[in-house]
């Protein structure tokens, strides 16, 4: 009893002294704690974390820290709703404004999370996590993989490109996405937090296997950047070992990650990038047409057929949007909200960096944080990635850490400060 009694008392301290902020904090937490498991638990809990915020906003009237994106958030959202007035089918453009909600994500945890301690243990949480359905993830894989080896022995790459490994998302660019983000966190840990045991190896092994198994060559591609700025942070001479490192985990890969990245460097021959030069094509082509509001949030499949050029049919593929986030926002929202767009993301960086300059102990989840908006940014070239909940909702947490983190060393100054 007095164990139980010793370990509340820890988790009390950790957490905000207001009972509606408290238990505000723990939903939040909680909500975290689900992203990789599954999107309707998850957003119950931020619902929840979400009332009882308000509750204690009313109440307590505390002062609220909000990183410095005030004015591109509010254009952002302003320009997504105008967007929306003008589109085709107004019904399917309000669930981009509904999503907008998943801001408030970021304003939680910079005043819900009051305590380092708190802040890394619920991104060794995450770290666990991402281990565990890595590992579900691989089995999946083996399984697919003799079922289709079984039907299919001379098509195996394309049957097992068409049902890719996704963990517990049911979607396997949610699933690569989300298990980019968490790894490159980890790999922050590993190198730059000095005090990582063999465990946190381990774990980062089975995340990075099923990144690699996931077949998803935006992930790769964004992971291979974020290394580059680790390594870089952590030791820089290590940057050049990092493409013996691509080499060797290539030669020991299956032979379906071979095929991926020869296809990558034929374009001609990969119905994947066939189809994304496609939707580009299309992208820009609506831009043109409406370049002010676009043709509206989730209304890119319903018109995408008007602007093919004149006698091309589609290629057979996934419409429902343009796996770029730069035409995308452009193609359905117009130039003004994707400049608007930008301007958050440049807004969310330089913040991310003026904090960098400035902490202490906390700088491997600022550096972590640096390198998952640079893999987030360089994936979205190839991948709709802010538009889908499961990963905007990693990400916006991501992006919210440093935040948290200047935050309470700048608390900590301030009462060395006064004790003084």
């Amino acid at each position: 009893m007095d164990n139980i009694n010793y370990i509340f008392s820890i988790v009390r301290a950790d957490l905000p002294r207001t009972s509606l902020a408290r238990w505000a904090s723990l939903s939040f937490s909680l909500s975290v704690l689900t992203y990789l498991f599954s999107i309707a638990i998850t957003q119950s809990f931020l619902a929840l974390a979400g009332v009882l915020f308000a509750a204690h906003l009313l109440r307590h009237r505390p002062r609220l820290n909000f990183p410095p994106i005030k004015a591109p958030l509010l254009l952002f959202c302003l320009f997504t709703v105008i967007s929306v007035l003008w589109a085709t089918n107004r019904g399917a453009g309000l669930f981009a404004v509904r999503k907008l909600v998943l801001f408030l994500i970021i304003l939680m945890a910079v005043n819900l999370i009051v305590s380092r301690r708190h802040l890394v243990w619920l991104w060794k949480g995450l770290f666990v996590e991402a281990a565990f359905v890595g590992l579900i993830a691989a089995g999946q894989f083996v399984r697919q993989y003799r079922m289709v080896s079984a039907e299919h022995p001379h098509h195996v790459y394309a049957y097992m490109i068409t049902t890719r490994i996704t963990g517990l998302m049911g979607d396997w660019m949610n699933f690569g996405g989300q298990q980019m983000l968490v790894f490159i966190l980890l790999v922050a840990f590993l190198l730059l937090a000095l005090r990582a045991g063999w465990v946190w190896w381990v774990v980062a092994a089975i995340v990075a296997l099923s990144i690699v198994l996931n077949l998803t060559r935006g992930v790769w591609l964004g992971c291979f950047f974020a290394m580059v700025y680790l390594l870089w942070r952590w030791k820089p001479r290590w940057v050049v070992a990092l493409p013996v490192l691509a080499v060797v985990v290539y030669l020991f890969s299956p032979r379906m990650v071979h095929e991926r990245l020869w296809l990558a460097l034929h374009p001609t021959r990969d119905p994947a990038l066939a189809i994304r030069f496609e939707m580009w094509e299309v992208g820009l082509n609506m831009v043109k047409a409406h370049p002010w509001v676009g043709v509206g949030p989730n209304n890119i499949p319903q018109v995408y057929d008007l602007y093919l050029p004149k006698g091309h049919a589609p290629i057979a593929g996934y419409h429902y949007h343009l796996h770029d986030n730069f035409i995308q926002f452009g193609a359905e929202r117009g130039l003004p909200c994707l400049v608007a767009w930008v301007w958050l993301m440049a807004a969310l960086l330089w913040g991310m960096w003026k904090v960098r300059r400035r902490c202490g102990a906390g700088r491997w989840m600022v550096d972590g944080a640096l390198a998952a908006w640079l893999a987030f940014v360089v994936e979205g070239f190839f991948e709709f990635n802010f538009g889908t909940s499961p990963v905007l909702m990693v990400f916006l947490f991501v992006v919210s850490t440093p935040f948290v983190v200047g935050k309470l060393e700048d608390a900590a100054g301030g009462e060395k400060t006064a004790a003084r």
